[in-house]
């Protein structure tokens, strides 16, 4: 057998070495030719486009001037222009009870309601008449003695002046018997009245909301027997900040309340709305809020006879103020005004930044008096650089020509 030599180890290390140079010449080798094919394949600029591409893209609407009304929005909670706790005004027992006398029910001004038990009542009535026809009956008897009386003085024919000739024409006793005939009069009234309270009747056109006595009851005077609210008419109590009241109409001898548009989006939907009219202005501000409050009046506001929902006493509901006319104004979205009461309008193909002056705002549109024309196209792109004199360009002019943006 062969023994290893010397040279051995050196021609094993060469070819380590020799394949370590093969290997990073090759890695080198396919490094040049990735950065040969990024440099072949890579888009060039053309020369025409740099300049069109210099130009910011944007869209504009045009601004309107004519005659405008502000709306103002504000919430608002529905209350009961008219709303009672029925009471009676005698004692007993409840003998009847109306068979729409139910929560939810309707009833209309005059309907009875409840009967209370009138035969105490009659019978107080029958002797207060007696009573009466007694006391009649003592004035005609003082009535004849005193036509007796002034016949006896006629025939002595003596002169009798003052007291004693009063005295002697029994004229305290007819005034007596006169007052009882009065006194009676009066408590057969009374007992006639009571009577009729027996009765208790709807004193208007009302839904019941709750009913606390039943037949058998035996209710008194003060007792709670239902609570009726009004269905001719409902408040919205609305609240608004005291610089919107210069806009909005409140009634006065010469002028009518502003229209209101009453809605409720997340429940009647977006089109739904009833209508209602500014009544008042309350005169004292919300304790919380520190808003002015307007009272408005909503006519029929269960629906029954109009379109539309039904309002709820103690509803939340967004109200809609038609505001006084602005005459001769620019109308612009609130959305296009830019910082510090700026506009940026395009002037020939560039930017101007006009600083303009708004007579009043609401929820959606500024209207604008100074700074700004009707016509004129306001921007309603955000520009990441905004500078007085750019270059712009129509987004709709790049869409028909089909040139890139």
């Amino acid at each position: 057998m062969s023994q290893p030599t010397a040279n051995q180890p050196r021609h094993s290390l060469k070819r380590r070495v020799l394949l370590s140079i093969v290997i990073c010449l090759l890695i080198a080798g396919i490094a040049a030719g990735l950065v040969f094919w990024i440099h072949a394949t890579e888009p060039q600029a053309q020369k025409g486009g740099a300049t069109r591409k210099s130009a910011a893209i944007v869209e504009t609407v045009m601004a309107e001037q004519g005659n405008f009304r502000p709306v103002i929005l504000s919430l608002g909670r529905v209350e009961a222009a008219r709303e009672i706790d029925l009471s009676p005004q005698v004692n007993g027992e409840v003998v009847f009870i109306a068979e729409n006398l139910i929560p939810g029910g309707f009833v209309e001004k005059g309907d009875v309601l409840f009967k209370i038990d009138e035969a105490d009542y009659r019978n107080a009535l029958a002797m207060q008449q007696s009573e009466l026809e007694q006391r009649l009956a003592e004035l005609e008897q003082e009535q004849g003695q005193q036509t007796a009386a002034k016949e006896e003085f006629a025939l002595l024919g003596e002169a009798i002046e003052g007291t004693n000739r009063s005295l002697i024409l029994r004229e305290p006793q007819i005034r007596i018997a006169e007052a009882r005939v009065h006194a009676a009069r009066t408590m057969v009234d009374m007992a006639e009245l009571n009577l009729q309270r027996t009765q208790i009747v709807a004193p208007f056109n009302a839904q019941i909301i709750a009913r606390n006595a039943d037949l058998g009851s035996r209710v008194g005077i003060g007792d709670t027997l239902a609570h009726l609210v009004g269905v001719e008419e409902y408040w919205v109590i609305a609240s608004v900040p005291q610089r919107d009241l210069q806009w909005i109409d409140v009634p006065s001898t010469s002028t009518a309340g502003a229209a209101v548009e009453i809605a409720k989006p997340s429940i009647w939907g977006q089109q739904a709305v009833r209508r209602g009219v500014v009544k008042r202005l309350l005169g004292a501000l919300d304790d919380e809020t520190r808003l002015a409050r307007l009272l408005i009046t909503v006519e029929d506001p269960l629906a029954q006879e109009a379109d539309g929902p039904p309002l709820l006493i103690g509803t939340v509901v967004e109200t809609r103020i038609r505001g006084r006319e602005l005459v001769d104004v620019v109308r612009i979205d609130r959305d296009y005004l830019r910082g510090n009461d700026t506009v940026w309008v395009m002037e020939e193909g560039k930017l101007a930044i006009r600083s303009i002056t708004t007579i009043a705002r609401d929820q959606q549109y500024a209207y604008i008096t100074k700074g700004l024309a009707g016509g004129e196209a306001v921007i309603t792109t955000n520009l990441a650089t905004v500078s007085a004199g750019i270059a712009l360009r129509l987004k709709e002019n790049e869409a028909s020509t089909g040139e890139p943006q």
